[in-house]
């Protein structure tokens, strides 16, 4: 079974939990039809929503926080800040009482914030039938949606059509075909000295070795799936392809010397994600979107990380706040304006659809149909910790399997 069917049912599980708690209606606010805040943490609501966004997409909300208060008189203040400071700060001010009312965020902070106890539940009503699955999922934290989701990004393979005309059917059909293109290094990812999971991921799922198991809340933590028989499957594969194999993965390649082989054409097929397509096209490459090829019968399923909005647990104004999300950032122009600002796939569906006019967008789309949302749970933590050392130990040459089996037993006795 692909990993990300199991993920598929459990997310519907969740929805269908939380969108049963928020009615059967559309997301209005409660406690006026007319979109005043009429309630909040302390009863105490405000006639300001502030909303932390990154820098780089404050013009993209500002047609939708004017439209919010042209209708409900309610103003939005959008503050720029820098996406490195936006988790700590909201972690570090919202319990004083101070902080926004919304901060936009990636969903890989949602356990962090929830164990916290800084994010406020969203409800989305009706509006979450039109969201794309994998994002919803991103969204969901313990069967309860917290997160407004505006993106979706993924990791695909990016292909120079002018060497390699057709997509390659699997990993082996892909190194074939580079190297009948006379080609030294038919393939490069990014990994380095401490290897790079992320990028590995795929292959991971292929062998049927999803990080953790689920359950009807989401991930379960106590279900660590590392040290399964996939697990050790593909280790073993791995290994075969390290230094004392075929080389296909190499930690001597980081991200910069991954991209230059693309971007210089001696290598034909790059792993990588959407950040990196601009710097291939201006090098005048015919760049194509494949799926990342299996080295199994299964799909090679990437992560996928979401970007959305959260709402503060101690916002006086939790009711404007989720309609400001869900009937305005929630909307069709609104997903499209910020995926304009950041190029990357909107997480609502009929977004996605128009933004897939454009063939890499649409790419990257039909890549991302596969892929699982990275796991936002706090026992995530453990994995980075061992995970990357771990695979770039085995593709240096150390044993696959005895590597991988304590990869496992430190990352389960990380989480205790």
């Amino acid at each position: 079974m692909r990993v990300n069917s199991k993920g598929r049912l459990v997310a519907a599980f969740a929805i269908a939990t939380t969108l049963g708690l928020a009615g059967c209606s559309s997301a209005a606010p409660q406690g006026g039809t007319d979109g005043e805040p009429t309630d909040g943490a302390d009863g105490g609501a405000t006639s300001t929503l502030t909303v932390w966004v990154d820098a780089e997409r404050v013009d993209a909300l500002q047609a939708a926080a004017d439209a919010y208060t042209d209708k409900t008189g309610v103003e939005v203040e959008l503050v720029g800040k820098d996406n490195a400071d936006i988790k700590d700060d909201f972690i570090q001010q919202v319990p004083t009482g101070e902080g926004p009312d919304i901060t936009m965020g990636a969903h890989d902070w949602l356990g962090e914030l929830a164990t916290n106890g800084v994010v406020a539940p969203l409800e989305l009503g009706d509006s979450a039938d039109g969201f794309l699955p994998v994002a919803l999922e991103a969204s969901t934290y313990e069967g309860t949606v917290y997160m407004l989701p505006y993106a979706v990004e993924n990791i695909a393979v990016l292909r120079n059509a002018e060497l390699v005309p057709e997509p390659a059917t699997s990993f082996d059909d892909m190194i074939a075909k580079g190297e009948a293109a006379g080609l030294d290094s038919p393939f490069v990812v990014e990994q380095g000295a401490e290897g790079n999971p992320y990028h590995l991921y795929p292959f991971q799922t292929a062998f049927g070795a999803p990080v953790f198991g689920t359950n009807d809340q989401g991930y379960d933590p106590t279900d660590l799936q590392l040290g399964n028989a996939g697990g050790e499957e593909f280790a073993a594969w791995l290994g075969e392809q390290g230094k004392n194999g075929t080389g296909a993965f190499n930690t001597d390649v980081d991200g910069d010397i991954a991209k230059q082989a693309f971007l210089d054409g001696t290598a034909a097929f790059w792993l990588t994600g959407p950040w990196n397509v601009g710097a291939a096209i201006d090098a005048g490459i015919d760049v194509q979107i494949d799926t990342v090829p299996s080295p199994t019968d299964e799909a090679a399923s990437p992560f996928a990380g979401v970007k959305g909005f959260f709402v503060s647990a101690e916002s006086d104004n939790k009711v404007a706040a989720n309609d400001f999300l869900v009937n305005y950032l929630g909307t069709e122009d609104a997903q499209l304006a910020l995926f304009e600002a950041g190029n990357v796939l909107p997480a609502l569906s009929a977004a996605a659809d128009t933004a897939s006019s454009d063939p890499i967008i649409a790419g990257f789309a039909e890549v991302g149909a596969e892929a699982v949302p990275m796991p936002a749970i706090p026992a995530m933590g453990a994995v980075w910790q061992y995970w990357g050392i771990a695979e770039a130990e085995i593709i240096n040459g150390a044993d696959p399997v005895a590597t991988w089996q304590k990869l496992t037993s430190d990352v389960q006795g990380a989480i205790g």
